[in-house]
Order: structure tokens, then sequence, then C-alpha cells
């Protein structure tokens, strides 16, 4: 009862922010999250149910209910998974949309949810295939969007690896990190019964699919496709200890692939112009549209960083000149020659002297009278 109160209580700020959040997406990003909602009352329907989600004893043949890998994602059955994925998809419009376009955003969206489907049946298949179980083809229901959820935590770690989300005393959180925690915590859920089976095979399945998707084959306005960046290796998404045997194991399976021609090295490119003697040099993982994306990304974190500190007084100019000129005249001796005021002082040329002190006490005067010899006719 106590908890049903205090969603009353917050139910008018929660709707406050997702209309903030919604009001300034784009058409793709409504969409899809008004779908998601409507598909949520239809998840109490179990014929609705199987006729929007994905059930691998289905999908392949005789029954070929194909039109299910498309349509799978924008079912939940549960709500606080409904707010997930309307916060997942809202804070891809925020980010990643302003960077790829709107219709990269839905292509990027199509891609990962129908490869996680087929990915996903091809692993029941398999379970099925070991256990001999039928449960395994007919009871299980692939629906959600968790394998774009993984997706998305995919292109954040490619934009910006190093961000720091939130720094404990056992380490800090980077953006790098964080695909492979949601999916260790997802298997957690799972064996305590909060998340269905299905919810870390479809995590997995995305994160494989938007990695593979956004390292060789997404297109980009410059011409080139992927990203083949060192920061953005599969052996990055795992802790520095774990790199250097997964790396070994991933070149060698990049090896094969390469072999049976399903990839392709990465080629470098060299423009030679031939009006002139510069050469541009054009290698993968540099591309000038990923680096100015990261620039405009790091200035947006510096500025963001400054403006929570106090501004310190600016020195005042007249102040240092002062002090300046206090500091130069310290020591110095001024010496003024008086001219003679009548022929007796001729002979006798005095000066003045004038001592600054430097402390602010004033300063002295001294006068100083230099006697001469006058000519005469016995000297001569």
């Amino acid at each position: 009862m106590a908890s049903v109160v205090v969603i009353q209580r917050n139910l008018p700020y929660i709707k406050q922010q997702f209309s903030a959040a919604l009001g300034n997406s784009s058409i793709v990003v409504k969409c899809i999250c008004v779908t998601v909602i409507l598909c949520y009352f239809l998840s109490f329907s179990e014929s609705a149910v199987n006729a929007i989600s994905v059930t691998p004893g289905f999908i392949i043949p005789p029954n070929f209910w194909v039109w299910t890998a498309f349509t799978h994602c924008f079912l939940e059955n549960r709500f606080w998974l409904v707010l997930a994925d309307i916060i997942t998809v809202g804070l891809c419009g925020k980010l990643i949309e302003p960077l790829w376009g709107a219709m990269e955003m839905l292509t990027f969206f199509a891609i990962v949810n129908t490869f996680v489907a087929f990915l996903s049946v091809t692993y029941y298949i398999i379970l099925y295939t070991v256990t001999s179980d039928p449960n395994f083809l007919f009871l299980v229901h692939i629906h959600g969007l968790a394998g774009y959820c993984a997706g998305v935590a995919v292109a954040v770690k490619q934009i910006m690896p190093e961000h720091v989300l939130v720094s404990t005393p056992l380490g800090k959180l980077r953006n790098r990190n964080v695909p492979l925690n949601v999916l260790l915590l997802s298997l957690v859920l799972w064996l305590v019964g909060l998340l269905r089976g299905t919810y870390p095979v479809m995590h997995t399945a995305g994160l494989l699919t938007s990695w593979a998707y956004l390292r060789f084959y997404q297109h980009h306005s410059n011409g080139t496709r992927g990203d083949m960046a060192e920061s953005f290796t599969i052996a990055s998404f795992f802790p520095n200890v774990l790199q250097p045997p997964i790396a070994v194991v991933s070149n060698a399976v990049f090896e094969f692939l390469v072999k049976i021609k399903l990839c392709k090295r990465p080629v470098r490119k060299y423009n030679m112009g031939s009006s002139s003697s510069s050469i541009t040099v054009n290698l993968p993982g540099t591309d000038p549209q990923d680096a100015e994306r990261r620039r405009q990304i790091a200035l947006k974190a510096l500025s963001e960083r400054l403006s929570k500190q106090d501004q310190s007084a600016w020195p005042s100019l007249v102040d240092d000149e002062r002090s300046t000129e206090t500091k130069e005249d310290r020591g110095k001796k001024v010496t003024i020659a008086m001219p003679p005021t009548s022929p007796h002082q001729s002979s006798l040329p005095q000066s003045v002297s004038t001592t600054s002190s430097g402390n602010g006490k004033p300063s002295e005067t001294i006068v100083t009278t230099h006697s001469m010899v006058a000519p005469t006719a016995s000297n001569l």
C-alpha cells in the first residue's frame, strides 16, 4: 500500500520527465515508444503474445512465421521493462540520433532486432538438438528490446568509451564497462527469477550484432565503413586483465572468417593528389568524422565540468601595473644635476640624489656639493 502511495505522488513528476524527454525527440523515437506502450497492453492476451513474439518452433518451416522477427521487439510483458525500453530509446534519440541521423538510427534499430531474433532462435534450436526437449521450441517466446538495449550500450561505448559514469571505492564505471556489466546483471536477475531466460540470450545477441555492424559495416558520410579503432575491439569490452587472451581468441576467429570470406581485412587508403605534392592518408579508425565527433563530445564534457566550478575573480590589471612599478622602483637611485644659480656657484656644482626605500617610507633627498679649484694665472 505504501508503494502505491509513493507511485501516485511521483506520477506527475514521471509524466513531466517523460513528456520533456519525448517532446524534443524525432518522430522515429516517438513512434517506437508509443508502439511499445500499446503492445504492453496486448501482452495480457496469450494469442497476441504468440502472434507478435518469436517462437523458435513456429518461425522455422513448416509454419514459417517470419513476421515475428520484426514485431517481437515491441512486446514487453512487464511494466518496468517498458520503462527501461522507453528510457533507452530516449537516450538513443538524445545522444546517438544527432550524430547518426534519424534514418541511420532506424536502420540500426531494424538490423539489431532482426538479427537478435534469428540468433536467439539458432541458440534455442541448438539447445533442442542437444537436449531433445521440445519446450525450447514451443514454450519459449522471444520478445522485447533487450537486444537493442545492448546495442545502444555498444554504440555509447563507441562514442564515449572512457566517460566515467559512477566513481566508487572499488573503481570507476566507464561506458566501455556497461555492456558486459549489464549482461552479468541480467544473468543474476534471471537466476533470482526477476527476468525470463530469454533476456540474457537476447542481450548477448544484441551485443554481438551491434558490435559487428558498427565495426565492419556502418556506412559513414565520407565514404568509409565501420570503425577499426583499437578502442573498439571485442577485447576492449572486457577488463584489462582479460584483454590479452580475449584478443588472441578474437583474432583467430577473425582470421577464420576472413578465410571463408565472411569478413574482409581493413584496407588503408592513400589519396595522392596529382596537382600537389601532399599525400593524404586515411587510416581505419581515424577518419575525420569520428575525430570531429569525439572532439565535440570532449568539448561538451569539459564545458560541463568547468560550469560546475566557481569562477575565481580576475586580477586587476591596474593593481598588477602598480605592483610591477613598485618592484622596479625599489633600490633605484636618481641623480639630478642642478644648474648654477650665480657666477659664484659655477665652480661648485651640486647634485641631488633621491633614493626610494621601496617599503612605503618617504624617500630621502641628498644634496652633494663638489669642490673645484678655479684656474688662475699662476697655474698656467
